[in-house]
């Protein structure tokens, strides 16, 4: 089950934004300027290259898909399959995770078993049928989803794991693993990143002894875990006053749990922390969690059992853990960055490197009908990749035709070095002839 609804869950929360079930969409083949050539010439080294993960063996041609009109995966997402941030030991995400699996098997006896290394090409039974998405839910659409082909996705959550497991006979377990979404430009979000799903399933003779009902004798149970493993991560901050941290339950839905539940934690300013400003003096959802859906036991063969589920994103727990400000930096192969991170050591603060200025660079247009968002970040991030900081909408106004123009705001930012302005200035005018050509929008 997953969690935060940007980067934890199967939820995307723009009802503006249309369901686009038509596969027929803009596959972005972008200009052969120098810096684009080389970027192309890289990535066709791919195509030659055979991954294995989970135990499949994986090559370019499998997942981009340039003549199928279904498939709306690019190359700078194939070229993130098979890196498994999670399963490094001295990686802030794979530092995260062995920490929640320590907690599990201290808490647990060693109960749960633990699975990352699962293929993260799904068909769309497992990514949204078996745990009971919506036909007509936004998560499906081909705006907010990476698909190979009209049946075959990269998954959207870890969840998509959940029935398969169940069936197999597993009544604990943790599932961990990188995750694809179409999804906005800025410091927390970014199209790969890694979720864990925890799920444990109860038998009669566990809730009958208790003299309550089998839901709320599970959702005890979750909640009292749940709280026990913010403890054991969070628990550093404890250690003062001025940096103590709250929780609080929030009722919820999904379409997978009921009852439904959402931890949030709420961070305290001190003089020893620099937590990112969207973590500081607010409450942060930190994962979604539930009573399983008893369609979803019953499909699986457990038709007396009760269980719980939780999902949790790892990006956004590790830049409040390790206090990094953005998440692009979990992809960096620069030693100023992984030299600072160790196995075991959880919440080791990490210093900043690099202080070179953003440049900024805004585009105006008049939209089609068919325009969504995430495309024109699918474009920019495709031309600029992690050079781009943040694509942000700061004007929009509609005329007495009934045109409607929009104004982005694009941050170009290395994390590592200082761009040029000729750099710059090519990667803004490949976005612009791009945009034009590919989104069906009138540059103004």
């Amino acid at each position: 089950m997953a969690a935060h609804p940007t980067h934890s869950t199967i939820f995307h929360t723009n009802p503006s934004q249309p369901l686009l079930h038509n596969p027929t969409f803009p596959r972005f083949a972008f200009s052969t300027s120098s810096s684009v050539a080389l970027r192309r010439r890289h990535f066709s080294s791919l195509a030659a290259s055979l991954l294995e993960v989970g135990g499949v063996k994986i090559s370019r041609d499998d997942v981009v898909r340039e003549s199928d009109p279904t498939n709306n995966v690019p190359d700078a997402i194939f070229s993130k399959l098979g890196l498994q941030l999670h399963r490094r030991d001295n990686h802030p995400i794979g530092i995260l995770k062995n920490a929640i699996y320590d907690y599990f098997d201290e808490s647990h006896g060693g109960k749960f078993v633990k699975f990352d290394d699962l293929c993260p090409i799904v068909d769309v039974k497992k990514n949204f049928d078996d745990v009971l998405v919506p036909d007509d839910h936004v998560s499906r659409s081909y705006n907010d989803t990476y698909y190979v082909d009209a049946s075959t996705v990269l998954r959207c959550h870890t969840s998509a794991h959940q029935a398969d497991l169940l069936r197999s006979g597993h009544t604990h377990f943790l599932v961990t693993g990188d995750v694809y979404r179409r999804d906005s430009i800025d410091s927390t979000h970014y199209p790969v990143f890694h979720q864990m799903e925890g799920v444990r399933v109860f038998s009669p003779d566990e809730w009958l002894a208790s003299g309550v009902d089998a839901t709320s004798y599970a959702a005890m149970d979750l909640k009292k875990t749940l709280e026990g493993l913010a403890q054991h991560l969070f628990g550093i901050f404890h250690k003062s006053d001025q940096c103590a941290v709250d929780m609080r339950w929030v009722d919820t839905y999904f379409p997978f749990t009921s009852p439904s539940f959402e931890l949030e934690i709420f961070f305290r300013l001190c003089e020893t922390n620099s937590w990112p400003a969207l973590f500081q003096e607010k409450w942060m959802e930190v994962l979604g969690c539930g009573v399983t859906e008893q369609e979803i036991l019953k499909r699986s063969g457990k038709i007396d059992n009760v269980a719980w589920a939780f999902g949790l994103g790892l990006e956004r727990l590790a830049m409040v853990l390790f206090e990094i400000p953005d998440i692009r930096l979990f992809w960096s192969t620069d030693q100023r960055f992984t030299s600072q991170f160790s196995e075991g050591k959880l919440g080791a603060k990490f210093k900043p490197f690099s202080k070179f200025p953003p440049c900024y660079k805004d585009m105006s247009f008049w939209i089609s009908d068919s325009f969504t968002e995430n495309n024109l970040c699918e474009v920019v991030r495709g031309i600029a990749g992690d050079l781009v900081e943040e694509v942000s909408l700061i004007d929009n106004f509609t005329n007495k035709k009934g045109q409607t123009s929009h104004c982005y705001r694009i941050a170009y930012r290395s994390m590592e070095r200082s761009l040029t302005d000729e750099e710059i200035n090519q990667l803004q005018w490949n976005v612009r002839e791009t945009v034009q050509n590919k989104l069906n929008v009138i540059l103004r």
